[in-house]
Formats: C-alpha cells, structure tokens, sequence
C-alpha cells in the first residue's frame, strides 16, 4: 500500500473522504457488536479470508509473531464465537469501547491501512467498572460493492496483561 499523499483534485478528496467515513463506519460497528453482546454478527465484518489477531505491544516490538488470540479466516472467527456461546463458563462482564484517531494512513486500489486508538472498560457484577484493556488497532480494509471489511483485524494491546479471561474476540 502507498502511503497517504494530499489528493490532486477534488475527485481524489471526495474518494479519500469516502473511505475515511466508511472506515469509521466499519470500525465503529465493529465494536458495537461487541459492546452489545451482538457477536454472531462480527463475521460479516470480514472477508472470507479474513485474520483476526489479538496481540502484546511487547511481542509486536520484539518481532514475536505470537498472538494472545488468533483466527486465520472467518470460519475460525465463527467458532470462537459458538464456543464462547457454548463451551466457555465465565464471570459476565459488560465492555464499553472507545475509539479515537481513525486514521487512514495507506491506500491502494480497494484496500486501505487503517489505525485507531482504543480504550475498553468492563464492568463486572460488582457494578465498578475498570480499565480492562488500551492499544492501537492496525486493520488492513477492502472496499467491496457492499461496503468495507476486515482483511486484517490485529487489536496490539499496551496492557502488560489482561486482568481476566480474554472472552471475547
């Protein structure tokens, strides 16, 4: 991908706008689904190929390629999901996340890099709610006719550690 370079005329402006907007849009339904429980619907977000990564900042600075979570395609995405609703017995907790700086710092063609900041809070049953995790998200995007998806999804967290179960994806 070619990095980001001030657009010629205001056809490219209102291409770059475009995409900013439905990157957003993208980001942003992304974690709704999780902040809503609505987790049978993340799949959609992504292309069939799709990888999804949780990951340190520490193994992303030492080159480690090791991932705390990692799904490959969809399908893999898919079952984490069942087994979630299925296998795993774990505390409720209610996520809330926050976003900010959605930037698109590369396009080429049908696919962009895209980089925000996140912020999730999760409150358990005893009603306090706590930083549960902080980082960056690194996404690579295709825009497809019915609107954008994940190509690449890897959620780098700053935390040393996740203080509970790592239950959603």
């Amino acid at each position: 991908l070619k990095a980001i370079q001030p657009p010629a005329d205001e056809q490219a402006w209102a291409v770059r706008a475009r995409r900013q907007f439905e990157a957003e849009q993208l980001l942003y339904a992304y974690v709704e689904y999780i902040d809503d429980d609505r987790l049978e619907e993340l799949p959609e977000l992504f292309t069939e190929d799709g990888s999804y990564q949780i990951i340190s900042r520490e193994n992303v600075e030492r080159g480690l390629p090791a991932p705390t979570m990692g799904c490959s395609n969809r399908n893999m995405l898919i079952d984490r999901i069942v087994s979630l609703r299925h296998a795993n017995i774990y505390s409720q907790h209610a996520y809330r996340h926050v976003l900010s700086n959605v930037r698109v710092k590369a396009m080429e063609g049908d696919e962009a890099l895209v980089q925000s900041n996140y912020v999730v809070m999760a409150t358990r049953g005893d009603g306090i709610a706590r930083v549960y995790s902080t980082g960056k998200y690194v996404d690579r995007l295709v825009f497809e006719e019915d609107g954008p998806k994940f190509k690449q999804k890897r959620v780098i967290f700053d935390t040393q550690l996740i203080d509970s179960l790592l239950v959603r994806p």
